[in-house]
């Protein structure tokens, strides 16, 4: 398998050259719909010793839970980090347990795409949209997305589903990325946007789900 690196050629999956989608550019952005054949859902870092420090994580928890659950219905693909796992932890049991088909990818950078593999199961969806959740959203989150906007790809955060030790660096993280051309989301508004419409058969089951 090739993957494009930093090159100048298509991905495959992609609708055009990667310069079509380089969102820092905004007058070269436009916004794709997300859609159950468009979008991977990435999940960062939500490991056993870092969230017990992290601001607000019951709420960063139950969103996070809504998320994937949602996301399993839906049939969208879900990519999962763990950062240096031997030292933090992995991820916390109460999402792993609605994870049972993934296993999370190690890193050591604090970029998800500094990851070969990441970056190997990313290129075989060959999917533009990125939906991005998890810790912390002024670290691994932000260095994700960063490099993933320069890569082509489209971003949603989902500001809802993310979280840093202090609120200020939350703001700060959130801030830096919407600076540099991601979208912002919620747990809510991204899968009613995947399921598109109140006919699909699983629109009552994720409905349930955000009550």
């Amino acid at each position: 398998m090739n993957i494009y690196i930093g090159s100048d050629r298509a991905r495959p999956g992609l609708m055009g050259p990667p310069d079509t989608f380089k969102s820092a550019n905004p007058k070269k952005f436009f916004s794709i719909m997300l859609t159950n054949e468009n979008t991977v859902l990435t999940l960062v870092d939500i490991q056993e010793k870092l969230i017990p420090v992290m601001h607000d994580k019951k709420f960063l928890i139950s969103q996070l839970k809504i998320l994937i659950q949602g996301a399993a219905h839906i049939g969208l693909p879900i990519l999962w980090l763990e950062q240096y796992p031997k030292g933090l932890g992995p991820t916390i049991p109460e999402l792993t347990e609605l994870l049972p088909n993934n296993a999370p990818i190690a890193k050591s950078s604090f970029s998800a795409y500094g990851s070969e593999e990441f970056r190997k199961k990313l290129q075989t969806f060959g999917r533009p949209n990125v939906l991005i959740a998890g810790i912390e959203s002024h670290i691994c989150v932000y260095q994700t997305t960063r490099d993933l906007l320069n890569e082509g790809y489209q971003v949603e955060i989902v500001v809802d589903a993310m979280t840093s030790r202090t609120k200020t660096n939350h703001d700060i993280g959130l801030e830096r990325m919407k600076q540099l051309g991601a979208s912002f989301t919620s747990v809510e508004m991204s899968l009613f946007e995947l399921m598109r419409t109140a006919e699909s058969t699983i629109f009552k089951r994720v409905a349930n789900l955000v009550k």
